[in-house]
């Protein structure tokens, strides 16, 4: 005997936008979170994929945690004890293709599916107020993020793209090619729902000059990222 399942109950399973878990049951889609006007603060928001039980996407390294800088250069050469940069803490949440990232004050909210659509779609670390479109995928065991340069277009070079991945000692190597090459190691100091409340907030570190466009700011360093 087939049973029949009430056609109201499909329709409230995909209005849900549910998921499967690991048990074949479903549960609800977790509501995107974003930065908070002004940013976020000392304290990092509570957890959002703290309800999620999906295995991680294939492919995908496993950086949840908090994480704290433990070495940082740019161009080649460390930044000199007491730069901001050396007191950065940001804490890394993962669901499936989810990942939460909480850092410099902001919240990166994205499925790693390499589409746009799916992408981070916030507000820049230097300002909380200019809007930033992002795609974010997995690929092979790194974590890469591409900014879009122009979201009408769905525009994004390659080449440009800020990494995280995991070294053979378990730190988390962070690459961003548009701060001087930044390369940032960090240890991994606490779990993905721990607290953590910062002493000071670090004030912005690079991006636009002063009344500069953000358009006009990404041009710029991809500039002198590809001219380098």
């Amino acid at each position: 005997m087939i049973r029949m399942v009430p056609l109201a109950l499909v329709a409230g399973l995909v209005a849900a936008g549910c998921s499967p878990d690991p048990d074949g049951r479903r549960e609800p889609e977790i509501p995107i979170a974003h930065t908070p006007p002004g940013g976020y603060g000392l304290a990092f928001p509570p957890p959002v994929l703290a309800s999620c039980s999906e295995p991680l996407a294939a492919g995908a390294p496993d950086l949840r945690g908090i994480w704290k800088a433990l070495r940082v250069e740019r161009n080649g050469v460390p930044l000199p004890e007491g730069h901001p940069m050396w007191g950065y803490v940001e804490r890394i949440e993962q669901c499936g293709d989810r990942i939460v990232d909480m850092g410099g004050g902001t919240i990166a909210d994205a499925r790693a599916d390499g589409t746009l659509k799916n992408g981070v779609h916030d507000v820049s670390v230097f300002d909380y107020t200019t809007p930033i479109h992002v795609v974010a995928s997995y690929e092979d065991g790194v974590f890469q993020l591409r900014p879009v340069l122009f979201p009408a277009l769905g525009f994004t070079i390659p080449s440009v793209k800020v990494s995280r991945w995991l070294d053979a000692d378990g730190h988390m190597v962070w690459t961003r090619p548009d701060i001087d090459h930044q390369i940032v190691v960090l240890e991994r100091i606490g779990g993905p729902t721990d607290p953590y409340t910062r002493a000071s907030m670090p004030p912005a570190d690079g991006g636009p000059e002063p009344g500069e466009a953000l358009w006009r700011y990404r041009l710029r360093k991809l500039w002198a990222f590809l001219t380098a």
